[in-house]
């Protein structure tokens, strides 16, 4: 057994034996704690600084039933960027990302509703952040990534078998990208937007729109996002796919647009735009309404959760997040939405294990 295995096991253990309103209890979380930096080894508590960045007010309307936030078992290790996360048959899977002063860990933690517990799933083959995923027809891709802090990205892309528990390679990307947002829909998967660029000086966002045919293990190109960004929300809604927020080459530019595709007519179009601009949140389709959860900005981490109603093409605000995070693993998993790790200040610099669900009762 590996260390990861036997780290990940004894986690997933004491987060079965310890009851999870416990382990968030303030004070708790000084004894050991839940959050870990990146230049630094050692568990710590939630860094100071995340209460004055902490951002909770939402210039939309309130919604009638806001919901509810509850605590669940923790990740077995603090994790950030992985950039998004993916469910299938009651299962989130979490790839990719950083975690114990790297940024390239090849980490697969599964998470198990009924249970409440974490698992792990074989390793990615390519350790990366912000790794691309999405699952199509029973299999999870991984597209991408970058191979340093949020810069340096590879073209390398691969499938998992979640019965087999394995990986296998699948056709690189045209031009290596990390943060693109990936949705499968109608058999076939797209990869919009992201980021390229090996230094921080030269990161830049794009609008490459392509389009993965498992079939043919080829890929081909589709009309681009009309603004290049990346650390976006995006999901298909129905026929369509939305994209929503984002950055523009910088959290410091971030973007509140919101455009949906459509794949029969190969066009973009607007929709009504998200009231609070940010980027590296969470975005999940639940009960007919996209939430949008978490995400960074300038001396912001933001907890203000803004759903978005395509019958109306409105946004209403939901019940914040208890914690407030970026860079996090975002999922729809039986009848709640569950949001596992991610950072609790600006930049990569902290990563957590904090895991919450949200369900509208």
């Amino acid at each position: 057994m590996t260390s990861l295995n036997r780290r990940s096991l004894l986690a997933t253990g004491v987060a079965a034996l310890t009851s999870p309103a416990l382990a968030q209890q303030p004070g708790h979380e000084q004894h050991g704690g839940h959050y870990e930096r990146l230049n630094q080894p050692g568990r710590i508590g939630k860094p100071e600084l995340a209460a004055s960045q902490n951002v909770f007010d939402s210039p939309a309307p309130k919604a009638v039933s806001p919901g509810r936030w509850s605590t669940k078992a923790l990740l077995p290790l603090p994790r950030s960027e992985m950039a998004w996360a993916a469910a299938h048959d009651d299962r989130m899977h979490i790839v990719g990302g950083y975690g114990e002063q790297r940024t390239d860990r090849a980490y697969h933690h599964v998470y198990d509703p009924k249970a409440d517990t974490w698992s792990d799933g074989a390793p990615l083959p390519q350790g990366a952040n912000h790794v691309g995923v999405a699952f199509l027809d029973g299999k999870l891709y991984a597209i991408g990534g970058f191979l340093e802090q949020n810069r340096k990205p590879h073209p390398r892309c691969f499938v998992y078998d979640p019965k087999a528990d394995k990986w296998a390679k699948i056709a690189p990307l045209p031009r290596p990208v990390g943060s693109a947002a990936i949705v499968g829909l109608n058999g076939v998967l797209h990869s919009i937007g992201g980021a390229i660029g090996d230094t921080t000086e030269s990161k830049t966002s794009i609008n490459w729109h392509r389009v993965y045919d498992p079939k043919a293990d080829a890929w081909s190109e589709r009309t681009p996002l009309p603004t290049g960004r990346d650390h976006t929300g995006t999901l298909a809604i129905g026929q369509l796919i939305h994209v929503i927020g984002g950055r523009v080459d910088s959290f410091h530019t971030n973007s509140n647009l919101h455009h949906a595709y459509d794949p029969a007519t190969d066009k973009w179009a607007p929709r009504n735009p998200l009231p609070t601009a940010r980027s590296g949140h969470g975005a999940v389709l639940y009960r007919g309404k996209v939430f949008i959860m978490g995400g960074e900005g300038t001396n912001r981490v933001f907890g203000q959760m803004e759903a978005y109603d395509p019958a109306s093409d409105g946004w209403e605000q939901y019940a914040p997040m208890l914690t407030p995070r970026h860079g996090l693993g975002a999922a729809l998993v039986g009848d709640a939405i569950h949001v596992a790790g991610g950072g609790p200040v600006m930049g990569g610099g902290v990563q957590s294990a904090v895991h919450e669900a949200f369900s509208l009762g």
